[in-house]
């Protein structure tokens, strides 16, 4: 610690930045160990780990058919504000950590209000007051008129999906891992030796500036949208025809971004720890706003800090984790510029609302940096989520827990839904139609993004 103090004194004093993370080119040319570097840009160079397993002609399986899902889906935005979600297809149900088929329910309508928390009701379903007393002579004033509310926009969704099994031997599969601030490819070391050895294409980028990435000393190449079109190269460039996208954290909002900008190819997404689906702002009463000098005198306390709010765990395994991951470990200037770079209006709940892909939520019980209410948020938002909690893991909850990460991401991998029950429901709802008239409907009532106390009728099992 002292000699971090002294080396930031010495840089304020000399007016100089702390070293430029370079990247480590083999002797040979070609890549080591799986490392690649690609150049996205000119002179702005990212590193790849990119496992290709080796498959013979007879260990290579041919994709299955998967099923077809009808995504249905109306989206309206209205000039108070309000956002209403009707789900119009079909809706899925799974449990995921026994690894079962999904059943599908036909033609199930949802529909999610999102409303001023002042004028929502504390309950869906809340009693009249009863009517003052009145006399003979006076009779009761007649009901308000509703006002029309007129809508600002509507986004209408209406495709079929096939959703597959994605299995290591088929070769159209391919897994892309992106971390989030702070981080490097190495935070994945797990998942992706054991995808790797399960045959599965990995590919794992280090984000500008982290890693053995090139570390532009300019502000403006660490916004979402510079790293957004890094992402998009490495994506172009490593795609097959199924894509599998894995997320943490602020690695979650580019996964977001390409889930929305390539339907077609983002076969599923995971999203770890990512937070809810509001728009990105940067924080201007953020720690991170000091100068860079004035934040490398003190890194070794946000460090510790790190340590604290992203492990359930404070012992020398984890710290061992944190240094073999290199988890913030980037230069005081990357990481001013990264967290002042996080704004991205267009990823607020309608953003989210349209993706179709199926998508995996974890989230760490003890994650100190996302509350457990924005993961049940997004659930509640994206068409096809499965909310899944671990107990014993926080916000790094991949290196903490990684067999039950590795898992429970291998059981989404290889889930489906089951369109065989899809008959046998249209029968029964045809047969129940003039017994039932009515509609399920599902309220929420937020402010701004924020979670009301109203209670929900959620359809979607938020299994923990």
């Amino acid at each position: 610690m002292l000699t971090s103090i002294t080396e930031s004194i010495f840089c304020c004093l000399m007016g100089k930045t702390t070293s430029v993370v370079l990247p480590v080119k083999s002797s040979d040319g070609k890549p080591a160990d799986g490392f690649e570097f690609v150049e996205v840009k000119p002179g702005r160079v990212l590193r790849v780990r990119h496992i290709l397993p080796e498959r013979s002609a007879t260990t290579e399986a041919q994709p299955e058919a998967g099923s077809s899902v009808h995504c249905k889906r109306k989206i309206t935005v209205y000039r108070n504000g309000q956002l209403v979600i009707e789900n119009l297809g079909d809706v899925l149900h799974s449990e995921i950590l026994q690894c079962q088929n999904g059943d599908v329910e036909q033609c199930s309508t949802v529909e999610v209000e999102l409303s001023d928390y002042t004028t929502a009701p504390s309950s869906p379903d809340p009693k009249p007051a009863p009517p003052l007393p009145t006399s003979d002579q006076q009779k009761p004033a007649p009901p308000p008129r509703r006002r029309r509310r007129r809508p600002k926009r509507t986004v209408l969704i209406d495709t079929e999906r096939c959703i597959s099994s994605c299995k290591g031997m088929h070769s159209d599969v391919a897994l892309f891992f992106i971390h989030g601030v702070g981080g490097s490819l190495h935070i994945w070391g797990s998942q992706l030796d054991f995808f790797s050895r399960l045959g599965y294409e990995v590919i794992a980028p280090d984000l500008a500036g982290h890693g053995a990435s090139t570390a532009p000393q300019i502000a403006a190449a660490y916004t979402f949208y510079a790293l957004a079109e890094d992402l998009r190269a490495i994506f172009k460039r490593y795609a097959r025809k199924r894509n599998i996208l894995i997320g943490h954290s602020y690695g979650v909002s580019f996964c977001t971004f390409l889930a929305h900008e390539y339907p077609e190819q983002v076969h599923k997404v995971v999203m770890i720890n990512g937070g809810g689906p509001t728009a990105l702002e940067p924080s201007l009463c953020s720690i991170f706003q000091l100068p860079s000098c004035v934040l490398h005198c003190l890194s070794p306390c946000l460090a510790w800090s790190f340590l604290k709010a992203g492990f359930a765990r404070q012992g020398a395994k984890e710290k061992q984790l944190l240094k073999e991951g290199n988890a913030f470990n980037v230069s005081p200037f990357v990481l001013r510029a990264m967290m002042s770079g996080q704004y991205w209006p267009e990823g607020d709940e309608v953003y989210h609302a349209e993706l179709t892909s199926p998508i995996l939520l974890v989230h760490g019980m003890y994650d100190k940096f996302v509350p457990i209410d924005e993961d049940q948020r997004m659930a509640e938002i994206l068409l096809f989520a499965f909310l899944k909690v671990i107990e014993e893991g926080s916000h790094m909850v991949m290196m903490e827990c990684p067999e039950t990460v590795n898992t429970l991401l291998h059981e989404f991998f290889l889930w489906e839904p089951d369109n065989s029950k899809k008959d046998t429901a249209t029968m029964v709802t045809a047969s129940q139609t003039t017994a039932d008239e009515a509609t399920p409907v599902q309220t929420l009532a937020v402010a701004n993004g924020n979670s009301s106390t109203g209670t929900l009728k959620v359809n979607k099992p938020l299994n923990k």
